[in-house]
């Protein structure tokens, strides 16, 4: 019932002709993928360039982050109806990099999630606990916290124009992943939370992707857990040929 997804967070890398290149490599690696949906979320400034080279692919195209107001006096912002006009069809909200770096709060996530759903897009939500909270035993407080403040207000129509990625944040660039088993007692905490709060149909329907260094090598043995319904790439999608192995994990 619940299509995978593999998505490649390029967080700050590739200009213009990085970015061209990557996409014209990735396209015919995964063009006769259509098991999973596959999305990349490049800068905002290549956005449009990479748009271009995805034209006439089933790739779908994320920014990393927007605003929640549409127009206004907020220098440096982007607002969902941008992103939507530049060719976006998802967008990534709440990422721990977001929060860690830039004092992002679970209120402005849960702001940017209901203007992104508000201007059609589909929302990449993120979720994740810190070495030192899952140390302390408060991995499931955070993520119920985050969850729960992230979806404040939304109904069960906006919640199936979102997508759960729990990022364990210690995991994120260290070369550490999740066990298959740690993962999954995530994902089933998780989907045992949207339950709580919008019902069983809302929560066996929402997809909950895995995020913390996932590579070709465990793609497969994180797939096959029961509430794990695909992956928030980092470093491997900035390879083609490493992000299109993730992505065909079953071909």
């Amino acid at each position: 019932m619940r299509k995978p997804v593999i998505a490649g967070n390029w967080k700050l890398f590739k200009k213009t002709a990085e970015t061209a290149d990557l996409v014209n490599k990735l396209v015919p690696l995964v063009k006769n993928n259509r098991q999973v949906d596959i999305i990349i979320a490049p800068v905002f400034t290549v956005l449009s360039a990479a748009k271009q080279a995805l034209s006439g692919s089933a790739i779908h195209l994320a920014a990393q982050d927007c605003y929640w107001q549409e127009e206004g006096a907020f220098t440096g912002e982007v607002s969902p109806g941008m992103l939507v006009d530049v060719g976006c069809s998802h967008v990534i909200v709440g990422h721990s990099e977001r929060r860690q770096y830039f004092g992002e709060t679970d209120q402005a996530v849960n702001c940017k999630i209901k203007a992104a759903v508000a201007a059609g897009l589909v929302v990449l939500f993120c979720i994740g606990e810190t070495l030192a909270e899952r140390e302390a035993g408060r991995t499931f407080e955070v993520l119920r916290t985050q969850l729960s403040g992230g979806t404040a207000g939304l109904t069960t129509t906006e919640l199936e124009k979102i997508i759960i990625a729990y990022e364990p944040v210690w995991a994120i660039g260290t070369g550490k992943t999740a066990s298959n088993e740690q993962a999954q007692e995530a994902h089933a905490f998780i989907r045992s939370e949207i339950a709580g709060l919008f019902g069983n149909g809302p929560a066996d329907m929402v997809r909950i992707l895995y995020g913390g260094s996932v590579k070709p090598e465990n793609i497969k043995g994180l797939m096959a857990q029961k509430d794990i319904d695909g992956a928030l790439v980092g470093g491997a999608s900035l390879q083609a040929d490493s992000f299109a192995a993730i992505a065909n994990y079953d071909i």
